[in-house]
């Protein structure tokens, strides 16, 4: 079985009228494999969302090359993202489609067969509490239910990878546990997921392995048990300040 995700060198810069050229992604290199939850760490500004859009091929890199499971998602981009699910961190639902009308939509686009998709629309809202909320209009839902409706999109889909920036955004603990869970599955079934946070208990609870990104640049990559070994710390948010820290000083 090939990875889920490799990414090689891959760079992509902006132009600001007053900053000037912006190195957003600076020759980040990884892989992520099925089963696995990768986690990307990184300052405001690091260039998280902007590596996770280019591997959701939302965004062309400048150089660099991705390839899900196999396939060249820069040459061949239709038939990688057959094969992603991405979930943007505004959680990019359609705000005058319900939650139940925007399942259907999707599920049907991933080509599954009626019965198929009926039954996991079922099991997946039963999971996640939406069935209250199942044929409310997007737009009058809350944060909060609008997140947990975008990723019963991505599990009815159930791609072979997860892409997911900031899927906790705006959710209280309930409802973020429900949505761990729901990435915790997806790993034990063997998919790959990446996924971008601010919060560091999620990483530290999730994550397999985790890269942190500093100035478009991975500057780590390791396993949490490693991580605290090259540190010393042992808490996840005192492991990031302290790599940040061995940067800026190198």
């Amino acid at each position: 079985m090939p990875p889920g995700v490799v990414v090689r060198n891959l760079h992509k810069s902006f132009y600001d009228r007053k900053r000037g050229r912006i190195h957003a992604v600076n020759g980040i290199s990884f892989e992520a494999q099925p089963g696995e939850i990768f986690a990307l760490l990184g300052p405001n500004g690091a260039g998280k969302t902007t590596t996770l859009r280019i591997l959701a091929t939302v965004l062309r890199p400048d150089e660099g090359s991705v390839e899900i499971q196999g396939v060249d998602a820069l040459r061949s981009p239709e038939q990688a993202r057959r094969l992603l699910g991405y979930h943007p961190g505004d959680a990019g639902v359609y705000h005058r489609l319900t939650p139940r009308e925007m399942v259907q939509i999707f599920g049907r686009l991933r080509g599954l067969d009626a019965p198929t998709l009926r039954r996991r629309t079922q099991e997946v809202f039963e999971r996640l509490g939406l069935e209250d909320i199942a044929h409310r209009p997007m737009g009058k839902l809350s944060t909060g239910q609008r997140q947990k409706a975008a990723v019963a999109r991505l599990w009815v889909m159930d791609p072979p990878v997860w892409i997911l920036d900031e899927p906790a955004l705006g959710l209280d603990l309930p409802t973020t546990r429900v949505v761990e869970d729901t990435l915790l599955e997806a790993r034990n079934r063997g998919r790959t997921v990446i996924l971008s946070t601010h919060i560091m208990e999620q990483a530290e609870y999730l994550a397999d392995r985790i890269g942190v990104i500093h100035h478009g640049k991975i500057v780590a990559l390791d396993t949490m048990e490693n991580l605290r070994r090259r540190t010393g710390k042992q808490r996840l948010r005192e492991v990031f300040l302290a790599l940040l820290d061995l940067e800026a000083a190198a």
